[in-house]
C-alpha cells in the first residue's frame, strides 16, 4: 500500500510537470494561433479589397470597353454625317461660288454698262458744262488726277492685302508645322507615359515583395529575439544553479576580481578553470572530483597580476581567490602506464595550449581507471591519483574516496550549459544583426523604392499635363489657323474688290485721257444715242438679275456657314472627343492595373491559403495539446481519487490497527497475566491439554477452584523452582556461545593488528632503507670523500653491532616486529673518509647543518615536495659545502621540476638561482625588486665587506 502511495504521489509530480510544460506548449500555440488569426484577418481584408478593386477595375474596363465601342460605333456614323456635310458644303461652296462669281460678273457689267452711260451722258453735256475745249480738258486732267490718286491708293492696299495673304498663308504653314510637331510630341509623351504605366506597375511589384520580406524579416526578427530571450534565461538559471553549487567565499572572490579586472582594466587575466576547460559529458564527475575548488582557481599570465589583483581584494575585502601564475606554474612529467584500462584524464580535456602548464598541474597525476580494482592496482605500482567514471578516488598514497555523487548539480554541467547557450545566442545575436541589418536594408530599398515612385508619379502627371497642354495647343493652332483661314479668305475677296476699283479706276483714266483733244461736241452719233438708248433697259436688267443673284448667294452663304458651323463646332469637335475615347490609353492603364491587382490577389489568395493551413495546423496542435492536457488532468483526477482511496483506506487501516494495537496490548496484559498464573502453578504434564481439552468450561472452573484450594496446602514450596532452572540453563548456553564468538573474534583482531604492524613495519623499514640510501648518496656529493649512515635505534639493541649497523644491510630476523621497539634514528658521518664516524653530538655547527640538508635531500629524493623554503642554510657552512649545497639544489631544480625559495648572503646560492630578489629596507618600508645576478653579487659583496 505504501509503495503505491508513492508510486501514485510520484507519477502525479511527473503529470504535474507535463501539464506544465504542455500548458506552456498550448500558451505559445495560443499566442501563434492569436498571430496567425491576426495575420489572416489582415490578409483576408486585403484580399476583400482587392477583390473589389478588381471588381472596380473590371467594370471600369468594361465601361471603357463599351465606351470605346460606343465611340467606335458612334464616329463610324459622325464620319457618314461628315461626310455628308463635307459633301453638301463642297455643294454649298460650288454653289455659292458660281454665285459670288455671276454676283461679280454682273456688278461688273452693270459697272461697265453705267459707266458707258456715264461717258455717254458727260458727253452729251459737255457742250453745256464747259466753254470751251481747253477749259474741258482742264477738268479731265483733274480727274485723271483724282482717278490716279485714288489708283495709287488702290495700289497700295493691293500690295497690302497681297502681303497680308503672303502672311496669312505662311501663318498657315506654320500652324500646320506647329500642329505637327505638337501631335509628334503628343505620340511620344503617350509612349512615355504608357512607360510610366509599366514602370508604375513593376514598382509596385517590387514593392509588395519587400513587404513581403519585410514581413518575414520582421517574423523572423521576433524569432530570434523570443530564442534569444529563452537563451538567456536558462543562462541564468545555469548561472544561478552554479552560484549555489560555488562555496560563498570562493564565489565571492570571483565576482570581486571580474569587478577589480573591469575597475582597474587590469589584463591578463585568463578567468576561472572551469571556464577554460571542455570535455565529454561522461567525464564531468570525474573531473569536478579531481579538481574539487581547483576548478575556480584564476589563471593569470603572471605573478605580478595576481599581487596586484591580491592587493585590490586586500583593500576591499572582496573574498579570497588562489590564482595561477603561467609565469611560474610547470606541468610535471608524468609517466603513464599503457594500460587499455587507464586513461590520463589531461588527455580527456580541452583547452588552449598555452593552459598547458596550469592544467597539468592539477590534473596530470591523475588517470582514469575501469573501476576500482584498476584503479587500486595503478595507484600501488604507478604512484598515480586514479578515479573512477563514476568519481570514485583511489590516492597514490592508498587512501580511497568514493559514494554518491549528484549529477545534477554537476558544475560542469551548468558551465556547459552556460557555454553552450552562450554560444547559441551570439549565434542567435549574430543572425539577428545580419536580420535586423537586412531589414534595415529592405526599408531603405523601400524607401527608395517609394521614392523613385513618387519621382515617376510626378513624371507621370507631368507628362500627363504636358500631354494635356500639347493636345490644348493642337486644338487651339486649329482653332487660330481656322482664324486664319477665314482671314485669307476675307482679304483674297478684298483683292478682288480693290483688283475691280484697280481695273475700274484705269478704265476711267484711260477713258478721260482718250476725250481729251477731241472736239467739244454738244450731240451725240447716232450709234452712241442708240447705245444710250439700249444701256438704260439693260442697265435695268442686269440690276434685277444682280437682285435674285445675290439672294441666291446670301443663300447659299447663309447654308454654307451653317454647315462650317456645324462642322467646326459639333461634328468636328465631337469627331475629336471620339477619337480621343477611342485612342484613350487610359484602358491599357486599367488592364496592367488590373494585371498586377490579379497577381496581388492571386498572392493574396496563397498567402490566405497558407494562413489556414497554418492556423489549422496550429488549431489541430491545440486540440492535441487539450486533449493531452485532458488526458493529463483526468489521469492526475484517477491519481487523485486513487491517492485519496488509499489514504481513506490507510486511514481506515490505521484505526483498524490502532484498535488491533489496543487489542493487542490487552491480550499481551493478559497474556502476562495468564503467564504469571501458569508460572505460580508450576510445570504441567504433557497430556494436561488433552486431557482437559474436551471439558467444559464449566467443569474447567469447578476443578481449576478445586486445585486452588488444594494449591493452598504447598503455598511455602518454590514452585519457580523449574522454571528458573531452564532459564538459566539456556542463559548459560548463550554466554558460552557468545565468549566462543568473543574469543574467535579476539583472535582475528590480534592476527590483524599482528599484519597491520608487520605491514607498518616494513613501511617504516622500506621507507628508513630509501631515506638511508639516498642520505648515503647525497653526503657524499656534499661532503667530497666523506661518508654518512642513518641507523635505527631500538629499545633492546644494547650491543654496538645493532646500534652501528647500517639498515640498508642485511639485518638477522626478529621475532617481535612491533613499531615500539623502535626509539629513534642515530647519524654517524664521516668528513675525511678516515677513521671513526662521529655522532651528530661531535659535530660542529657547519657539520650538523651539512647533515640536517643531506637529510632533506635524501627525504625529498624520496618523496618530492612541490617546494622547498629554506631561511639561511648556508650561513654557517664553510665556502665548499656552500657550492656543494648550490649546485645540488640547482639539478634537483632540474631534474625533479621541484622550485627551491631560500635566503642568502654567499655568492654561491646566488650564482646558480633562475630569479633573484632584493629587498631593501629605506624610510621603515621594505621593498621587494626584482634584481639582476651582477647587482647581487655586488650587494653580497658589500654585505661581507661591512661586516668584516
Amino acid at each position: 500500500m505504501y509503495n503505491s502511495v508513492s508510486d501514485a504521489r510520484a507519477k502525479c509530480k511527473e503529470l504535474d510537470k507535463l501539464l506544465k510544460d504542455v500548458t506552456k506548449e498550448a500558451q505559445i500555440l495560443s499566442r501563434e494561433k492569436e498571430a496567425i488569426e491576426k495575420q489572416r484577418t489582415e490578409a483576408i481584408k486585403k484580399r476583400a479589397k482587392l477583390e473589389l478593386d478588381n471588381k472596380d477595375l473590371h467594370e471600369k474596363i468594361k465601361g471603357n470597353k463599351k465606351a470605346k465601342e460606343d465611340a467606335a460605333i458612334q464616329l463610324e456614323l459622325l464620319d457618314k454625317e461628315i461626310q455628308g456635310s463635307n459633301a453638301e458644303l463642297t455643294r454649298i461652296t460650288q454653289l455659292y461660288d458660281e454665285h459670288v462669281r455671276a454676283e461679280d460678273n454682273l456688278t461688273r457689267e452693270i459697272m461697265e454698262c453705267e459707266k458707258q452711260l456715264s461717258i455717254l451722258y458727260q458727253k452729251q453735256g459737255r457742250a453745256t458744262q464747259f466753254a470751251n475745249k481747253a477749259a474741258r480738258d482742264q477738268w479731265l486732267k483733274k480727274e485723271i488726277k483724282d482717278y490716279q490718286q485714288v489708283l495709287s491708293s488702290n495700289l497700295v492696299q493691293e500690295q497690302k492685302l497681297r502681303d497680308e495673304l503672303k502672311q496669312l498663308e505662311k501663318d498657315i504653314l506654320e500652324h500646320d508645322a506647329y500642329i505637327k510637331g505638337r501631335k509628334s510630341e503628343a505620340a511620344e509623351l503617350e509612349s512615355l507615359i504608357s512607360g510610366y504605366i509599366q514602370g508604375y506597375n513593376q514598382f509596385k511589384l517590387n514593392r509588395d515583395e519587400l513587404h513581403d520580406k519585410r514581413k518575414s524579416l520582421w517574423g523572423r526578427e521576433s524569432e530570434l529575439s523570443a530564442e534569444i530571450d529563452r537563451l538567456k534565461s536558462e543562462v541564468a538559471k545555469a548561472e544561478k544553479s552554479l552560484d549555489h553549487a560555488t562555496p560563498g567565499d570562493i564565489r565571492r572572490g570571483l565576482n570581486s576580481v571580474r569587478r577589480i579586472c573591469d575597475q582597474h582594466g587590469i589584463g591578463g587575466v585568463h578567468g576561472p578553470v572551469i571556464e577554460l576547460l571542455d570535455c565529454e559529458e561522461k567525464f564531468f564527475t570525474a573531473v569536478e572530483t579531481t579538481a574539487g575548488n581547483s576548478l575556480f582557481h584564476v589563471v593569470v599570465e603572471n605573478d605580478d597580476i595576481s599581487t596586484k589583483i591580491i592587493g585590490h581584494l586586500n583593500a576591499q575585502k572582496g573574498g579570497r581567490v588562489t590564482f595561477v601564475p603561467l609565469n611560474r606554474v610547470k606541468a610535471p612529467l608524468v609517466t603513464y602506464p599503457q594500460n587499455s584500462d587507464v586513461i590520463p584524464l589531461l588527455k580527456k580535456l580541452k583547452f588552449l595550449e598555452k593552459y598547458t602548464s596550469a592544467f597539468g598541474q592539477i590534473f596530470s597525476k591523475t588517470v582514469i581507471c575501469r573501476d576500482l580494482d584498476v584503479a587500486t592496482r595503478v595507484a600501488r605500482t604507478d604512484g598515480l591519483d586514479c578515479i573512477t567514471l563514476e568519481g570514485d578516488q583511489v590516492n597514490k598514497k592508498g587512501g580511497m574516496t568514493g559514494g554518491y555523487y549528484d549529477y545534477r548539480r554537476s558544475k560542469l554541467k551548468f558551465m556547459s550549459i552556460i557555454r553552450q547557450n552562450m554560444k547559441s545566442i551570439k549565434m542567435k545575436e549574430d543572425e539577428l544583426n545580419k536580420v535586423r541589418d537586412e531589414l534595415q536594408k529592405t526599408d531603405q530599398e523601400i524607401s527608395e523604392l517609394m521614392a523613385e515612385k513618387q519621382k515617376n508619379e510626378a513624371k507621370l502627371a507631368h507628362e500627363k499635363s504636358e500631354l494635356e497642354q500639347l493636345r490644348q495647343d493642337v486644338v487651339n493652332s486649329e482653332k487660330q489657323k481656322l482664324s486664319i483661314s477665314k482671314s485669307l479668305e476675307k482679304k483674297e475677296k478684298s483683292l478682288d474688290s480693290i483688283l475691280t476699283q484697280i481695273e475700274h479706276n484705269r478704265a476711267n483714266i484711260a477713258n478721260k485721257e482718250k476725250e481729251m483733244g477731241t472736239e467739244l461736241v454738244d450731240h451725240l452719233t447716232p450709234e452712241e444715242k442708240e447705245s444710250l438708248s439700249r444701256l438704260n433697259p439693260k442697265i435695268t436688267n442686269l440690276k434685277e438679275q444682280l437682285i435674285t443673284c445675290r439672294s441666291n448667294r446670301m443663300e447659299a452663304e447663309t447654308r454654307k456657314a451653317e454647315l462650317e458651323m456645324n462642322l467646326s463646332t459639333n461634328l468636328v469637335r465631337r469627331k475629336e472627343e471620339l477619337e480621343a475615347v477611342k485612342q484613350s490609353a487610359e484602358t491599357d492603364m486599367l488592364q496592367g492595373e488590373a494585371e498586377l491587382n490579379r497577381q496581388e490577389l492571386a498572392d493574396g489568395n496563397l498567402l490566405v491559403g497558407q494562413l489556414t493551413q497554418q492556423l489549422k495546423r496550429v488549431i489541430e496542435d491545440i486540440d492535441q495539446r487539450n486533449k493531452k492536457l485532458e488526458d493529463f488532468i483526468t489521469e492526475k483526477e484517477k491519481l487523485k481519487r486513487l491517492q485519496d482511496e488509499y489514504q481513506s483506506t490507510l486511514q481506515d487501516e490505521e484505526k483498524e490497527l490502532e484498535q488491533l494495537l489496543s487489542k493487542k496490548n490487552i491480550y499481551l496484559s493478559k497474556q502476562e497475566e495468564y503467564s504469571k498464573k501458569i508460572r505460580e502453578l508450576g510445570p504441567l504434564s504433557s497430556d494436561a491439554f488433552e486431557t482437559y481439552k474436551r471439558r467444559s468450561i464449566k467443569e474447567l472452573y469447578k476443578l481449576l477452584h478445586k486445585c486452588n484450594e488444594q494449591l493452598q496446602q504447598f503455598s511455602h514450596v518454590n514452585k519457580k523452582a523449574l522454571d528458573q532452572y531452564v532459564n538459566f540453563t539456556e542463559q548459560r548456553e548463550e554466554l558460552q556461545r557468545r565468549q566462543a564468538e568473543l574469543d574467535a573474534g579476539d583472535d582475528k583482531i590480534k592476527e590483524l593488528i599482528s599484519v597491520l604492524d608487520m605491514r607498518k613495519d616494513e613501511s617504516i623499514e622500506r621507507t628508513f632503507k630509501g631515506v638511508a640510501k639516498h642520505f648515503r648518496e647525497v653526503f657524499s656529493e656534499l661532503v667530497q670523500g666523506g661518508h654518512g649512515f642513518l641507523v635505527m635505534m631500538k629499545k633492546k639493541d644494547n650491543d654496538d653491532f645493532d646500534n652501528d649497523q647500517d639498515d640498508d644491510e642485511p639485518r638477522p630476523a626478529e621475532t617481535e616486529g612491533r613499531v615500539e621497539k623502535y626509539i629513534g634514528v642515530k647519524v654517524k658521518v664521516s668528513f675525511t673518509g678516515q677513521g671513526e664516524t662521529q655522532s651528530m653530538k661531535q659535530l660542529s655547527g657547519g657539520q650538523k647543518t651539512v647533515v640536517a640538508l643531506a637529510l632533506i635531500f635524501a627525504i625529498q629524493r624520496c618523496d618530492p615536495a612541490p617546494f622547498y623554503l629554506f631561511d639561511e642554510i648556508d650561513a654557517a657552512l664553510d665556502p665548499q659545502y656552500r657550492t656543494a649545497v648550490g649546485h645540488m639544489v640547482r639539478r634537483l631544480a632540474d631534474m625533479a621540476s621541484t622550485q627551491f625559495i631560500t635566503t642568502t648572503f654567499r655568492p654561491e646560492l646566488v650564482k646558480v638561482a633562475d630569479k633573484i630578489y632584493g629587498v631593501e629596507h629605506k624610510n621603515r618600508v621594505s621593498r621587494v625588486n626584482v634584481v639582476s645576478i651582477e647587482e647581487a653579487l655586488d650587494f653580497v659583496e658589500r654585505d661581507q665587506s661591512h661586516n668584516e
